[in-house]
């Protein structure tokens, strides 16, 4: 009977290694899954002792890829590097096979050095979730505490399956609010530029006719011109105060407070708040289901999703929620005491917690919340149309209220016995 030699990670992550006896490969990946190792690395002895003096050369062998500055990841790249390192998971092959592929697969030059150095990591005896701290700015502590929770428990391909699922659901939240409201930006700016043309170059040909006949012009004609005036000569100022509110503002939100005041002001700004906290439940839902389905502590969760809305306002209460739990108090409870969640959020969480299927729970709120989302989008996304329709309406009014009430004035001037 043939002699594998292998190399596995135990639940406490240490590295283990060992020879078995066993008929073929599958049968020697199935035999240290059995032990609750996951397996890294698994050949026969005869090629493993023939290859160890290479690999050991492989060491010293300075990184192609090192010249190559794997810094960030667009979202859809990371997707899909988890993604095929997830397939190759499944099939069965261990994680030096899989990311010996993915060196060979990945074109892309920052993915190619990625699947280097992950490998690379891997030969020198670290795990996968301490290979991928190196590279803070592509996976957040979340990615990686999911990671090392399949290692932990074995089941690292199940694990990265999920993780695939959830970035695509982050990835089509975003995309959704994105999508809905580009119409909507573009409609604004469009009739704004509209109107900037309009009061430009067409109003002055026409209010250059009615000064030239001396006569006195009607007040709506009077309000035009100086507007137009305005708009003619002073438009530098509104170009400056747009630069310096901008700057003020920024140099008021990198302070604390100030960061916090704005964060609260955000939290509560009529219509635009209710998209971000739909947002927010959705995701904080969503999220903290997948860790807790993955194994991850209730405590260990709330510490890594608690910057998860980008708001200080929220990261307080957040901080203040998991303190609770830590003294005991139920998530649910301590959630309705910040006042952040509706109350719908807080009684469910609560029937999860009662009935022991808090995971399953949060991704059931999570579907509430996304179709709430999607109310909400579309419900604003339809009402700004014609909101800017009649602002530019009203303006185009005003324009040609304008200068018929100075045609009529003339015309008034020269019939018979006009004043």
């Amino acid at each position: 009977m043939p002699q594998f030699h292998f190399v596995a990670r135990s639940s406490k992550g240490e590295l283990l290694e060992g020879l078995l006896d066993c008929s073929d490969r599958a049968a020697a990946i199935r035999e240290v899954e059995k032990t609750k190792g996951f397996p890294v690395r698994i050949q026969l002895a005869a090629t493993a002792n023939a290859k160890e003096a290479p690999a050991a050369t492989a060491k010293s062998t300075p990184d192609p890829a090192g010249a190559i500055a794997v810094q960030t990841l667009s979202y859809d790249q990371q997707h899909l590097f988890t993604e095929q390192l997830a397939l190759l998971l499944g099939a069965g092959m261990t994680l030096d096979e899989a990311l010996q592929i993915l060196v060979r697969r990945m074109k892309h030059p920052k993915m190619h050095g990625l699947a280097k150095k992950l490998h690379q990591a891997l030969v020198e005896g670290r795990s996968l979730s301490q290979a991928l701290k190196d590279f803070p700015k592509i996976f957040e502590p979340l990615y990686i505490n999911m990671v090392a929770a399949g290692e932990a428990s074995g089941t690292l391909a199940d694990i990265l399956k999920r993780l695939v699922t959830y970035l695509a659901e982050v990835k089509n939240l975003r995309d959704r609010v994105q999508q809905a409201l580009v119409y909507p930006a573009v409609l604004v700016v469009v009739g704004f530029v509209m109107v900037i043309f309009f009061m430009t170059f067409m109003v002055p040909k026409l209010m250059k006719f009615f000064t030239d006949t001396n006569q006195e012009l009607p007040l709506p004609t009077r309000i035009l011109m100086n507007v137009h005036g305005a708009i003619a000569h002073y438009w530098w100022v509104g170009v400056l105060g747009v630069v310096g509110i901008t700057v003020l503002l920024r140099s008021w939100t990198a302070t604390v407070s100030g960061r916090k005041q704005w964060d609260t002001i955000l939290w509560h700004i009529p219509g635009y708040s209710s998209v971000l906290r739909h947002r927010y439940y959705a995701q904080f839902a969503r999220t903290l289901g997948t860790l807790l389905l993955n194994g991850v502590t209730l405590v260990r969760a709330l510490e890594l999703i608690q910057d998860i809305a980008g708001n200080v306002y929220v990261l307080e209460r957040m901080k203040l929620v998991q303190r609770s739990v830590v003294d005991g108090v139920a998530l649910s409870n301590a959630m309705t005491q910040q006042n952040i969640f509706p109350e719908l959020f807080s009684d469910m969480l609560s029937v999860g917690e009662q009935s022991g299927r808090l995971g399953e729970t949060l991704n059931n709120i999570a579907d509430v919340y996304d179709r709430e989302l999607d109310k909400q989008v579309r419900m604003i996304s339809t009402l700004i149309p014609p909101l800017v329709m009649v602002g530019i309406a009203i303006v185009v009014g005003f324009v040609v209220f304008g200068i018929l009430s100075a045609v009529f004035s003339m015309t008034k001037g020269l019939r018979p016995g006009g004043g």
